[in-house]
């Protein structure tokens, strides 16, 4: 019986000290996670972390030439592209391009899955409501696309009822709404001139230089510019708001680089002239 108590006697006893060793293993454990946490724990400010990161992230679409699209070798190019590289050496970090659909570019910068968005973001009214932009980067008109057999589109006006491919939260399909068309949602520039080109709509309002570029490309395409908008538009980087230390910092490296010429090769490169007026 002796032993048998002095069993029991000694299992609780283990059964104690397991559970004391586990709960300073645990609360270990616990202050070291927290401890982790709070020095991977971000900023108030972005451009610092960004900086303390080494990577500028950067939503782009990757489907949009000559802006922001994919060579003949898959890589990443393009008038947009190649300011953002600029933009982000001058910050001294990496450029790392995160290509995601138009529709859901907004989405991604609010869910921080990028820190700017480089990818002719129109600066409205509206879209400065909700978010931050760089100072514009570039101005391109918009215009209206037929099939080279129409005739009877030759103005904003005649866009009433008119069926017109367009990305949805896009300046273009703006326009074409105002105008009274009929829109069909595309993911893309490309969508909406395979769509135009094979008839299944009648038009599509888009950028003039986006346009040109695509007949370069593809001069057989039978597509041609029906109507030009007399008032250019102007795009900028687009940030969430809150992040005026990053911006004043683009703004400034976008500065520096009109000053000593950087951009005039950039614009040259893909234009053939200077897009910034």
């Amino acid at each position: 019986m002796k032993r048998t108590f002095f069993g029991l006697v000694l299992l609780v006893l283990a059964v104690v000290l397991s559970a004391c060793g586990n709960s300073e293993s645990e609360e270990k454990q616990a202050n070291s996670e927290g401890s982790s946490e709070e020095a991977t724990k971000s900023s108030d400010n972005l451009l610092e972390d960004i900086k303390a990161n080494g990577e500028l992230l950067i939503g782009t679409e990757g489907t949009y030439p000559p802006y922001t699209f994919h060579n003949e070798q898959d890589e990443l190019t393009g008038f947009d592209v190649e300011i953002a590289r600029e933009v982000a050496k001058r910050l001294g970090v990496e450029p790392v391009f995160k290509e995601t659909k138009w529709d859901s570019m907004f989405a991604g910068l609010n869910s921080e899955r990028f820190d700017m968005v480089a990818n002719q973001v129109g600066i409205t009214p509206e879209r400065q409501e909700k978010y931050s932009f760089s100072e514009p980067y570039i101005q391109s008109s918009a215009v209206i696309v037929t099939h080279k057999d129409n005739k009877s589109i030759t103005s904003f006006k005649d866009l009433s009822g008119v069926k017109t491919a367009q990305s949805m939260t896009s300046n273009f399909a703006k326009i074409a709404k105002e105008n009274g068309a009929d829109i069909t949602s595309v993911e893309g520039f490309n969508e909406s001139m395979q769509l135009l080109s094979s008839k299944r709509v009648e038009a599509t309002v888009n950028d003039r230089l986006s346009v040109l570029d695509f007949k370069q490309q593809r001069p057989d395409a039978p597509v041609k510019i029906a109507a030009r908008q007399d008032e250019a538009s102007k795009s900028g980087l687009l940030f969430r708001q809150g992040n005026d230390e990053l911006v004043e910092a683009v703004n400034q490296a976008l500065n520096e680089m009109k000053e000593d010429g950087t951009y005039m090769e950039i614009s040259e490169k893909w234009f053939g002239e200077d897009v910034s007026k």
